[in-house]
């Protein structure tokens, strides 16, 4: 099989890997003619940072033959696909060459599990170490990484990636047993577990030896310290499969919360479940909507930088679900109507937080203007804001939203029609 049709059939079989962003990478570039790679510049979008930033990703993998049997993955051992194999030295010169070709700033690269997960980690990180050391590539590498892995395999991986991930798969360990029965729960959260033991200790080395004095020599020269080496400076992520059993949304996110409190991961994503060939009968029939998978990112931003808990922002009274027809922070306000309007000249940051419409940006705006002039009717229109939701929970110097916070129809007021609404 030629290059060109391995690309095509590894490249695709990487799609379902949503967990491929480049938020956290260390500022790396070729200025000055030496290295090559960037993670600073712009190209063909493929993922977006925290800060805008856009990260051109070649996301592959190294192979889709599996001796897994996993009944949710298009590739497992037992599905009819074709089936494709990169060497090392193939993956490495794609990279290149689409670099070269400005067509990418970085690589994405997972597999399939061949042979044993020692061998095929050993190829990944083999990859990895080729385009560091003996090319000198600095642009952005995330590696997927294989929980059973011999730990010295994911500490070499950690040594040349940006960030690493293991993907958790389904939200629940009963879930995992049902449809991966030869994955493990445990070794999955064991792996995680050590993963942020060496991301922890390489972060608190560099801060140590950031806060050490460079020592002065005679003659105007200088002694440099050894630079302590990063371990996966980006940190580390996972992916969970939404829709591919009957686990609700207050388990997911409950989920979620455990990884971001216990293993200090930098990302969950969620990807809906959506039918493969040759599909399980285990499996549903019909894709999981791709609004809840939309719904849930927006839940898990709320918990991540809103303080919102996980167990409040899923109400019991809906079995554990999410509304599909408003936004999480919409919902909760309106199911709370007890803590509005909030006063934007005397609230808390973390109640302002909790305001529909506005973001953690807009509501530092807010503070620092309150703290040389009381706040007006006319300062939300200055911020972009949208007043149509924003209105009805606040009260300004000029203004308080009257009756119309108490009004029965302002969740269809603020809930926009089927037609209308949108996942952008």
């Amino acid at each position: 099989m030629n290059l060109q049709s391995k690309l095509a059939i590894l490249a695709d079989a990487a799609k379902y890997d949503a967990s491929c962003a480049s938020s956290g990478a260390a500022p790396r570039d070729s200025v000055g003619g030496r290295g090559m790679g960037s993670t600073e510049g712009m190209g063909i979008c493929h993922s977006y940072a925290p800060d805008g930033r856009c990260i051109s990703l070649l996301k592959i993998l190294l192979t889709n033959f599996c001796q897994y049997d996993c009944l949710y993955c298009v590739n497992r051992v037992t599905s009819n696909v074709p089936r494709a194999r990169f060497t090392v030295d193939e993956v490495v010169q794609l990279t290149l060459d689409f670099y070269r070709r400005n067509c990418i700033e970085g690589l994405f690269l997972s597999s399939g599990i061949i042979q044993s997960p020692d061998y095929t980690m050993e190829q990944v990180v083999e990859v990895a170490r080729v385009l560091r050391e003996e090319h000198d590539f600095r642009g952005y590498i995330h590696l997927k990484t294989i929980p059973d892995a011999a730990p010295e395999l994911m500490e070499r991986a950690g040594r040349y990636a940006d960030r690493l991930s293991i993907n958790i798969e389904l939200p629940t360990a009963e879930g995992l047993t049902a449809l991966a029965p030869e994955k493990d729960s445990a070794a999955i959260d064991r792996s995680m577990a050590r993963m942020a033991v060496h991301i922890g200790e390489s972060r608190a080395a560099r801060k140590e030896q950031a806060a050490l004095p460079i020592v002065s020599m005679p003659q105007s020269r200088t002694t440099r310290r050894a630079s302590v080496p990063h371990f996966a400076p980006g940190g580390q992520s996972t992916q969970m499969i939404v829709g591919a059993d009957t686990t609700n949304d207050r388990t997911i996110l409950a989920t979620s919360a455990r990884l971001y409190g216990v293993h200090r991961l930098r990302r969950v994503y969620y990807s809906a479940f959506s039918p493969i060939p040759d599909a399980a009968r285990a499996l549903p029939l019909a894709a999981a909507p791709t609004v809840r998978e939309h719904r849930l990112y927006q839940a898990d931003w709320l918990m991540r930088f809103y303080g919102f808990t996980h167990d409040e922002i899923v109400p019991t009274s809906q079995q554990g679900m999410l509304a599909l027809d408003v936004d999480p922070k919409l919902a909760w306000a309106l199911a709370h109507r007890e803590r509005f309007p909030v006063n934007l000249n005397t609230a808390p940051r973390e109640l302002l937080l909790r305001v529909p419409g506005f973001g953690v940006q807009t509501v530092d705006r807010l503070l620092a203007a309150r703290r040389v002039r009381r706040l007006r009717h006319a300062d939300l229109a200055r911020l972009h804001v949208s007043l149509r939701k924003v209105l009805p929970f606040v009260e300004a110097a000029d203004y308080r939203p009257g009756r119309a916070l108490d009004a029965a129809d302002l969740a269809a007021q603020l809930t926009p029609p089927p037609e209308q609404r949108s996942l952008f």
